[in-house]
């Protein structure tokens, strides 16, 4: 039996659920390091995740080859440097847009972000997509007519989101690299810019690193940790449970933001809203429905295969004969 033992899947089942029910609660965490601005917080992520990638992974115990092999493949380093100005961009706004009042908008960001891949995958890709996908499309941007009526204003902030994260992960996948060290090297491109900033706003007064009292200096700090934890706990689900599994504990921690934005931060969904979020996760529905009947013709087609392959080995061997047999039992006698 060649799939994974049930403690194993149990394991990552747990840690898939684990990293994106973090992610789902994480705008919980970002008002409480107020007063800090979104700048200010986003620069404190960047440097404390880098202490604390590097502390994971020596107690990993991994090794740092890959960096040297990083650096002396200019084209891999262009990659991170790109990837790591793409998810600076995602996260600033993201951070911003929690401590502004765009809980559920930016929810919005990540539940469309998989059909965002998509239509980069068409346009960028020459990808070809089935019929459900380019229903799930067609319904996608209906969404976002409603949604641009139901705000006034297209949803720029979702829009963003999805595009940046979806970007960062089509460079990722030309990169090619570990999750912790990827994160390891694009942590270390963001650190010295990062650094200066916050050097600059010490030099204004206008640092609120260690003037709020040591309770928000923990918590700034602590951004480091709220960056690679979960990132970790994904890495160790990614490895233990199939792709599929993870394509659907993605929407955990969008419906995770969702649910805060209306129960806690009590942000407004008037009727056109709903009517919007209601085609996202139609859309949503049908791209689901079809990644998984695709997943299974394609465990069908793979088993049929085998079987085939497996009969047709038996077939081929050579057959045994009278004088063969005759060897056998003198031997056996």
């Amino acid at each position: 039996m060649t799939g994974k033992p049930r403690s194993e899947r149990h394991t990552g089942l747990l840690n898939g659920i684990a990293a994106y029910g973090m992610w789902g609660l994480v705008p919980l965490f970002w008002p409480l390091l107020k007063p800090a601005g979104a700048a200010e917080i986003l620069a404190h992520r960047m440097v404390w995740s880098l202490l604390v990638v590097a502390v994971a992974l020596l107690v990993l115990r991994r090794r740092w080859s890959w960096a040297g092999e990083l650096v002396r493949q200019p084209r891999r380093l262009a990659l991170i440097t790109l990837a790591a100005a793409v998810i600076t961009v995602n996260w600033g706004l993201y951070i911003w847009s929690v401590n502004t009042g765009h809980v559920v908008e930016a929810s919005l960001g990540y539940f469309i972000n998989p059909l965002v891949t998509i239509a980069m995958g068409v346009l960028l890709l020459k990808e070809r997509l089935r019929p459900a996908q380019w229903a799930a499309v067609g319904i996608a941007l209906a969404a976002v007519a409603v949604l641009t009526v139901g705000y006034g204003r297209p949803p720029w902030i979702s829009l963003a989101l999805a595009s940046s994260f979806a970007t960062y992960g089509l460079v990722k996948k030309k990169v090619n690299l570990g999750g912790i060290e990827s994160l390891t090297a694009e942590t270390a491109v963001q650190f010295l810019p990062a650094l200066a900033y916050l050097l600059w706003l010490g030099g204004r007064d206008d640092l609120t690193f260690g003037s709020e009292g040591p309770g928000n200096a923990a918590l700034l700090a602590a951004t480091g940790l709220v960056t690679a934890l979960p990132l970790i706990c994904f890495g160790a689900a990614a490895i233990r449970v199939p792709l599929s599994t993870l394509g659907l504990l993605q929407y955990l921690a969008p419906v995770f933001q969702f649910l805060l934005g209306i129960l806690y931060f009590h942000e407004e969904m008037p009727p056109e809203r709903w009517a919007g979020f209601a085609l996202v996760w139609l859309a949503l529905s049908l791209l689901t429905y079809d990644a998984l009947r695709t997943a299974r013709r394609g465990a069908r087609a793979r088993a049929a295969l085998r079987l085939q392959q497996a009969v047709s080995s038996a077939t081929s061997a050579p057959p045994v004969t009278a004088k063969a047999e005759a060897g056998t039992e003198a031997v056996e006698a």
